[in-house]
């Protein structure tokens, strides 16, 4: 009864969406009236309607009556053109080849490109990306596992990046780079379609929300020198661009199931369409499996919403609205003899992380001229994050089974951003200049203390039943920020720009209430209370200045240089969270610093693309874990303080080769090869702790290395891809063997990795799969000092996944 139902809804579907549809049948030829196979024809905002067969014909259907078609083959010219419903029957289309090189073809259509990876124009909407090292992630195009939200294969083809990996499901993205602390991207300015999306873009910039890898259009990620537009970041900018509306349908839904290995099941559904001057897009993503541990099961429902109304030819308007509601089981940290027994054990049976995430945005664009254009964006959160377990440095240690220590953030934000860019001449020489402000606002709590004495996912308080719970505070948090920043490209010549720019910030941040630690004796009675109050308010202004310079050598080559300063402010989570696996110094300081790269990029004869640069970054009063001989009030020796100088500097670059050019293989095939590495060497130059001066810098491999090879025929695709990173330090002391008791500190050791995917499309049905860690390595990627551990947090072994996508 219930698949007859099923049935009959997917035939009323797929009715509606094709009543009252028109057919578009033609096609084509070259110059010399040759069929033309193989050509994809795409709508104007991008979505892939047809391709023609080997007689050069291809068929299609709409609801429109007039239509805007993209033609695209290797080794022609792009084709637009419109045309309406009297014409819709038997056109016939010619394609002109390439009279000239050209560096790269862009088009805003989901083509199959010759290569995944592409960087952003000078200019594109109101954002200025002149002189930057930008690289652009075409997600529709990658053949990673997106329904777990695989980020080591999501990101395969940008330099450099560190990831932890400790889920099987995507929950969260952990990714850093030249030497910045993965966790929960906290050193990116992440956003969604240009808006922030962290629990407190300042105060506490972790990103617990990332949105559905299925769901996302592109992922562009600009490094350093992003923090004049975006904010004062080292790790420059992290944007997710979500899919956009489909311009040619009324109605068009997709749906991906997704099975895979320790019971893993997704769903992804969404639909889209446009009618007149109103496009929406809207998905639901659901998640849950057991993990690749013990006490590792989790249920996650993501929703995202887009309506967007066109007002005229000059301006539209666009609501946006995200939701994420997740509860993960942990299943806590390993010391290294733990791990070398078994890597996927686990001795905590009582220990829940659940999130709460609700993002809008409001977005308004005005074009004044084709070369004057005005954005502004209101957004907000209301958003919490809570754990509850048994979290104590001595890993190894088995639960007592008493109270449970409960954190609760709750995070309340609004913000509004609005830009304006201008193109002009002076002195007969075009220019263009960005002139934005920001102002945010931000409200947040916290809490720690006693949880219940349960097993399960229980987030309420029980101060009154554990009155002298060891760890206790509950602060305030207010927040605000106010920031005016500017860019400007004054292009010399056709080839040679210069880009400056600054950013005024005024920041103030608060942190009010009160914290306390319960001291016993041997036997387990309350001796003592330390009680600490604070009521500090923070102030300060400053401004960061920065230049980029671009030399376009050819359409094919240019050279880059950037130089930013760069600017982090300490977090409430720093100063506010008593942690018994580390202390935390109580005259932390902000971070200051800036980077620079310099490097060339382009394409030649679109048979290899490339990208290398060398890059610096300098610290001052880097944060960081040292051990000190002096006990902290928490009796353990590891402490949270500003560890000193550090200067990292490193050469990172992308090779890509086509070669279904190199070995003339015909259109129906692709074929690349690519080559992603990073070089880096860092160091402390200054420290204010003995033995620190000379040590390797946290989180930074010597060597970075992804490379694969992806080849496909028609609608079949595959592709291999092999992953190393060397040995790394967690701790600004280099420790090479943890201690025993906690096990988050010590080195991370060198793994490599190898995944291997494929899909095959037929119709309007899709079929991927894949095995990841294809060789069952055993390793992991991060001691953890707090949640999901403290200790070693092992990554996932082999495991499998079918997606299975139906596109109506």
């Amino acid at each position: 009864m219930i698949l007859k139902n099923i049935t009959t809804i997917i035939i009323f579907l797929i009715g509606f969406i094709t009543f009252s549809q028109h057919k578009v049948t033609g096609v084509v030829v070259n110059q010399d009236k040759e069929l033309l196979n193989n050509v994809q024809i795409y709508s104007e905002n991008g979505g892939l309607l047809s391709q023609t067969n080997k007689q050069g014909q291809f068929n299609f259907s709409t609801e429109k009556e007039t239509i805007s078609l993209v033609l695209y083959l290797d080794n022609y010219r792009i084709k637009n053109i419109t045309i309406s419903l009297k014409q819709y029957a038997n056109i016939s289309i010619i394609l002109e080849p390439f009279s000239e090189e050209l560096s790269e073809i862009q088009i805003q259509a989901n083509k199959k490109k010759v290569f995944e990876l592409k960087r952003l124009k000078d200019v594109v909407g109101t954002s200025i990306f002149a002189g930057k090292k930008t690289e652009v992630i075409l997600v529709n195009q990658s053949t990673a596992n997106l329904a777990s939200n695989n980020a080591r294969q999501i990101y395969n083809q940008i330099a450099g990046l560190n990831i932890f990996e400790n889920d099987d499901a995507g929950l969260q993205l952990n990714i850093g780079g030249r030497g910045l602390d993965p966790n929960r991207t906290a050193n990116f300015n992440t956003r969604q379609n240009g808006y922030d999306i962290s629990a407190d873009v300042l105060g506490y910039p972790e990103s617990y929300y990332t949105p559905a890898s299925e769901g996302l259009q592109e992922i562009q990620v600009i490094r350093g020198a992003a923090s004049l537009q975006y904010g004062t970041q080292f790790g420059g900018l992290i944007n997710f661009v979500m899919k956009k509306p489909n311009a040619n349908k009324e109605l068009e839904i997709i749906t991906r199931n997704t099975v895979g290995s320790f019971g893993l099941y997704t769903n992804f559904t969404s639909v889209s369409g446009t009618k007149n001057k109103f496009s929406y897009y809207a998905y639901f993503n659901y998640k849950k499996g057991n993990g690749f541990r013990p006490n590792s099961n989790f249920d996650s429902k993501n929703a995202f919403l887009h309506l967007g109304y066109k007002i005229n030819d000059k301006s539209n308007v666009a609501l946006e609205v995200s939701y994420l509601d997740y509860l993960a089981q942990q299943a806590g940290g390993l010391t290294d003899n733990m791990f070398e027994e078994d890597p996927f054990q686990s001795n905590r049976t009582r220990n829940f992380f659940k999130v709460d995430w609700l993002l809008y945005n409001l977005k308004y664009n005005f074009d004044f001229t084709e070369n004057t254009k005005f954005s502004f964006n209101f957004f907000g959160l209301n958003a919490s994050r809570k754990a509850v377990g048994f979290r104590i440095a001595r890993v190894a240690n088995p639960d007592d089974f008493d109270a449970r220590e409960l954190i609760i953030g709750d995070f309340n934000n609004f913000g509004f951003e609005t830009r304006f860019v201008n193109k002009y001449k002076v002195f007969n020489k075009n220019a263009t200049y960005l002139i934005g402000a920001k102002y945010y606002k931000a409200d947040n709590t916290s809490f720690q203390g006693p949880g219940t004495d349960g097993s399960d996912a229980n987030f309420t308080s029980a101060i009154d039943q554990f009155p002298n719970y060891q760890y206790q505070s509950d602060f305030d948090n207010p927040n605000e920020n106010v920031a005016v920043f500017g860019e400007n490209i004054f292009y010399v010549n056709d080839k040679f720009s210069i880009t400056p720019g600054f950013r005024l910030e005024y920041i103030n941040t608060g942190s009010n209430g009160t914290k306390k630690r319960v001291n016993f004796d041997g036997a387990g009675n309350p001796i003592g209370t330390i009680e600490d109050s604070d009521n500090i308010t923070k102030e300060r202004s400053f401004a960061l200045f920065g230049v980029g310079v671009s030399y376009k050598k050819t359409k094919s080559l240019e050279f880059y240089a950037n130089v930013s300063q760069n600017y982090r402010s300490i977090t409430f989570s720093d100063v506010n969270i008593v942690n018994p696996a580390n202390a935390v110094d109580t005259n932390l300081e902000d971070e200051k610093g800036f980077t620079s790269d310099i490097g060339f990029r382009g394409n030649f004869k679109n048979i290899i693309s490339y990208d290398a640069n060398v890059f610096s970054l300098f610290y001052n009063n880097r944060i960081g874990d040292v051990f000190t001989t002096i006990p902290p009030v928490n009796n353990v020796g590891l402490l949270r303080t500003n560890v000193g100088k550090a200067r990292i500097l490193g050469i990172e670059s992308l090779i890509d080769f086509n070669l279904k050019k190199i070995l003339k293989m015909d259109n129906n095939y692709s074929f690349n090869v690519f080559i992603n590495s990073s070089f880096i060497n860092s160091k402390y130059t200054e420290a204010k702790e003995n033995g620190i001066v000379g040590n390797k810098v946290e989180f930074v491999p010597d060597l970075n290395l992804k490379t694969g090879i992806r080849f496909g025929v028609e609608n079949f695709l595959m592709s291999l891809q092999y992953s190393y990173l060397s040995e790394q330090f967690n701790d600004a002391n280099n420790t090479i063997i943890s201690d025993e008791a906690n096990a988050v500190r010590g080195m991370i050791p060198q793994y490599s990795i190898l995944d291997f995917s494929t899909s095959y499309k037929y119709k309007f049905m899709k079929i991927e799969t894949g095995v990841n860690n294809l060789l069952d390595n055993v390793y992991f990627t991060r001691r953890a000092t707090g949640y999901p551990g403290p200790g070693i947090i092992s990554s996932a072994p082999r495991n499998y996944y079918v997606t299975l996508e139906f596109k109506f």
